[in-house]
């Protein structure tokens, strides 16, 4: 359970900046590419838990990749080139500043918001009498501030543009991207006896050209369900089984954590681990179809450092 990557430190030729996120270690080079490596870090809550989840950040990067050829016709995406099983090398874009959420059932934040009594939800009205996983009429779009730091937040459409976040030309592009790509995401769900059930998109303006960026369809940005059992648990009142990260604010919620002050993470087993570890290549055999290959590697940072060299040349 040692073999996880939870930081990077390099120093590439032409390095120009470097951001460090929740999952993503980001090093821009020249101030026109973009090196993303995608660590084993996982967070929920909006806080990085102390402990990597081994082979996590492969399958994520794998996914997201394959995600991005599979949506290249809806419109253009960052990715150049795939240097390493946990990097991707792409287009330097400037970050438009919302997260395009949206939701084709109720679940998760939007169920634990429903619960609660609202029936509002980022402009958007919910309606009455729903189940938890039930789904709804039509997708929604359910937009949160893209924050830098600490929790994203709830924002409507207009509130957005009244704001100045995003100009209603470019909100109104996006949003079409938003529906036509989780379109195209639950197509290629089903056909692999998945249910997409949400997801985020983030976008990116390069020459004045919008672009689709960061990762897509993955267990970190995207909640999935199983085709075969979901009208069954749902009739029945049962959870759903997922393959998504909610199974492991699930885990910490039980065990009293909700990234409130003053909460502690809870100790991380290697069990446990091994477990999500699991869960996250049972979703990469599902979502693609492929038999996961472990890429193992005796010092997978000094792998990582040479395949990107590699690519800079």
């Amino acid at each position: 359970m040692n073999d996880a990557i939870i930081k990077t430190n390099f120093n590439f030729p032409g390095q120009s900046n470097y951001y460090k996120g929740k999952v993503r270690d980001v090093y821009t080079i020249e101030d026109r590419l973009i090196l993303m490596i995608v660590t084993d870090r996982i967070s929920a809550f909006d806080i990085v838990l102390p402990k990597g989840i081994p082979y996590k950040g492969q399958v994520l990067n794998q996914i997201a990749s394959k995600a991005l050829d599979d949506t290249a016709d809806i419109l253009p995406n960052w990715k150049i080139s795939m240097p390493d099983p946990m990097v991707t090398a792409g287009r330097l874009c400037e970050p438009i500043m919302v997260e395009m959420v949206i939701r084709g059932y109720l679940s998760g934040h939007a169920w634990r918001e429903y619960k609660k009594g609202k029936r509002q939800l980022c402009g958007e009205t919910l309606p009455e009498g729903m189940k938890e996983n039930e789904k709804f009429p039509k997708p929604i779009i359910t937009p949160t501030t893209k924050a830098t730091s600490g929790h994203d937040v709830d924002i409507s459409k207009k509130d957005i543009i009244e704001t100045g976040l995003v100009n209603e030309k470019d909100y109104d592009e996006i949003e079409n991207y938003t529906k036509k790509l989780f379109e195209r995401g639950q197509k290629i769900a089903r056909e692999k006896g998945l249910i997409l059930v949400d997801t985020k998109y983030e976008f990116g303006k390069s020459e004045d050209k919008i672009y689709l960026i960061d990762e897509i369809h993955t267990p970190d940005s995207s909640r999935y369900f199983y085709a075969d059992q979901y009208e069954y648990r749902l009739n029945n009142n049962l959870p759903q089984k997922q393959l998504s990260k909610e199974f492991v604010r699930e885990w910490l919620i039980e065990k009293g954590f909700k990234g409130e002050k003053g909460q502690n993470v809870p100790e991380m087993s290697d069990e446990f681990i091994k477990k999500v570890s699991d869960r996250y290549i049972e979703l990469y055999e599902l979502i693609t179809g492929e038999k996961f290959k472990k890429i193992k590697s005796e010092d997978i940072t000094k792998r990582i450092e040479e395949n990107c060299i590699k690519f800079l040349k």
